[in-house]
């Protein structure tokens, strides 16, 4: 039971750090989409993820193309607060990949219009507030599919 976490080009690397920890506790992988908004060495980024980050299962990617082409089979979802189905709403499966956008933008909007009926949002009830933590956004969506799966 696994599932993939795939994170399009992300820019804070706190965020990332505490998705790779995220990633080890449930046994899923990590896929980290360049160009990145920090150095893959930052202090940042190694104490989010304190000293777990060597046991990660980490693939990197040069670009969007490389990941597309390179998990071309792969079931994929798409996390975006421009989604109209909520993340309740996916059937998860093992093995599949919950690819997430930048914490300033998002998906790129050629994704979005591309994959539009895979494309699911977390439900927010303020209308103070646009978005949640990517971090936060990540950790919501992968314990639901490992409840559902399990």
């Amino acid at each position: 039971m696994s599932l993939n976490i795939v994170l399009i080009e992300p820019e804070i690397p706190n965020n990332t750090g505490n998705i790779g920890r995220l990633a080890l506790a449930t046994g899923s992988t990590l896929h980290l989409v360049k160009p990145f908004g920090f150095e893959i060495d930052d202090k940042r980024l190694k104490r989010a993820g304190l000293d777990y980050w060597q046991h990660l299962e980490v693939i990197y990617y040069d670009n969007i193309e490389d990941f597309f082409s390179k998990n071309k089979a792969a079931k994929m979802v798409f996390l975006s607060s421009h989604g109209t189905k909520s993340h309740w709403d996916i059937t998860f499966e093992d093995n599949m990949f919950l690819v997430f956008g930048k914490e300033s933008v998002g998906l790129p909007k050629p994704l979005l219009e591309e994959h539009a009926t895979q494309l699911f949002k977390i439900p927010l009830y303020s209308d103070a507030i646009r978005s949640l933590n990517l971090a936060n956004c990540v950790g919501i969506v992968v314990y639901e599919g490992l409840r559902q799966i399990e």
